[in-house]
Parts: C-alpha cells; structure tokens; sequence
C-alpha cells in the first residue's frame, strides 16, 4: 500500500504564563509558532494485526513503547474509530527530546491530521479536541500546526499572517523535566491573553513578555543561564527565551545573515551542544 510522507514541525512557546492549576494539572497561556525544523513521518496502512511504529534518526534513542504516537493509535483502537485498520509507521526524529520543541505531541498531532484529512476517521472539532487531551495536552496545538494563541480558558485562536522570526535553537546535552519543572510552580500570573491579537506576535510587544518556566528551570539548570546570558550577548538578538519547560533556549532575530552570524560564534565556545537555526513559519 502506497507509503505517505509527512513532516511533524516543532513549535516554540514565544511566550508562556502559568495562570493557576485545575485539579491536577496547571493552568496555561502561551503565544505559539512553529517552525521550519521538522521530523519526517512515513505512514502506510498495512494488512498486519497491530500497528507497527518505529523510530529512527539522531534523536531516536531512548523513545519507550509508550509514547505519544502508541497513545494515539491505542486511544483510537478503544473507540474502534480505525474500524480495524492497521498502520505501519517509521518517524526520522530530528527534534530532541524534553527540549521544549513538542517533539512527541506534534508528531501524535500530525499522524491524527493525516487520518482525519484522508476521511480514515470523521470526528467533529469536539471530539478532536477530546482525543488530544487524552494523548497529551500539546497535542491539540500541533492538528492547528501553525501560530496560534491559547488562551487560559483553553480556548485556541488561529492567527493569520504573522511575523515571521529567524532563530537560533540551542539544547545542552540534557533534558529537562516537564513534571519536575511544573511541580516546582509557585506562583500564578494574571491572565493576559484572553483577546488574541495579531500584535501579540510583533516584537515589540513579545520582548516584554516572559516564559514563567524559564526562572524556575535556570535556577535547576545552572548551564540554561550561562547560554541564555551567551545568546543575549551575540549579534543582537530581539529577545531571547526558553520554549516550554526546556532545555532549549531560543534567540530570535530579524536577519537571516544576523542569526547565522551568531550560530557560528556561539559554537566556538559551545561545541558540543545540539545548536540548529530553523525560520517561524
């Protein structure tokens, strides 16, 4: 059966604030894009009787069998919205793991694009959304796959026509902890983006914002501050930040030669860390 090729891109958290906690998980805000750095996924129905998922690539070491992509298909199987089909999967992981890209979740999020753009299931906005959140709370983000605002209600807003940002992505040869960082959280901040605007996507207005993670995640990683310091001191950039609980930190730039320029200097003092540029798409 004719294989299908999909790319999975990572998203960045511009901006992202912790505005409570609803039983056992928090509250979150956050001004979303995506970028151009993407793993590939070739996908087949198959006439075997399971799914068959494997991962290959740089960053496919470690992934367990319980993953976000088994989530998915396991979820789906339950509710017998495959009506016994089965599927052969291989992902080529270019995004890291626990780096704050959404790596894991935006690949679920593509494969369940994938079905539901071929009519394999036929599922109302409601139900998508249900299914996501079973899967993973990022996950809802990846089927819109492009700039988005969500709100502290868990409303999601689409926004069209967005600037767009060169950047620089740098991770430590360490991952940091979702569960870990979250379960650290002290303070909530005031919810600020219920009334999603185009302007929330502008530099101006992202300089001023922060990602309520980062302090918390600096404090456990020291090595997160020495980059974010290094980023913060190479070629100008607009801002710099950390994407979701991390380890990746984020340096956006306006000029492609600007954000080249910078990726080369700093790899002269940190050689040995995972250091891409990718555009906002």
């Amino acid at each position: 059966m004719k294989i299908n090729k999909i790319k999975s891109n990572a998203k960045l958290n511009l901006a992202l604030n912790i505005t409570g906690k609803k039983r056992v998980l928090h509250k979150i805000e956050s001004i979303i894009s995506f970028i151009d750095l993407h793993d590939v996924i070739l996908i087949n129905q198959h006439n075997g009787k399971k799914h068959l998922i494997s991962f290959y690539g740089k960053f496919s070491k470690n992934i367990g069998k319980k993953n976000s992509v088994q989530k998915l298909f396991e979820i789906l199987d339950k509710q017998n919205l495959l009506n016994n089909k089965k599927f052969k999967v291989k992902i080529k992981k270019v995004i890291p793991h626990k780096a704050g890209l959404g790596g894991g979740s935006m690949n679920a999020a593509s494969i369940f694009n994938y079905l539901i753009k071929k009519k394999i299931i036929n599922l109302n906005h409601k139900k998508i959304r249900s299914i996501c959140d079973l899967v993973g709370s990022d996950v809802i983000l990846g089927t819109i796959g492009s700039s988005c605002v969500l709100s502290s209600s868990g409303r999601i807003k689409r926004i069209k026509d967005t600037p767009k940002y060169y950047t620089i992505l740098v991770k430590p040869n360490f991952g940091c902890s979702t569960k870990e960082i979250y379960s650290s959280v002290r303070q909530y901040t005031k919810p600020k983006y219920s009334k999603p605007k185009k302007k929330m996507f502008g530099p101006r207005y992202l300089v001023a914002q922060q990602n309520s993670l980062e302090k918390i995640a600096l404090k456990k990683y020291p090595k997160l501050k020495k980059i974010k310091f290094l980023l913060e001191n190479i070629n100008n950039p607009l801002f710099v930040r950390m994407t979701g609980s991390g380890s990746t930190i984020v340096a956006y730039y306006n000029s492609l030669k600007s954000c080249k320029l910078a990726k080369a200097k700093f790899e002269i003092k940190f050689k040995n860390y995972w250091c891409v540029t990718a555009k906002t798409i």
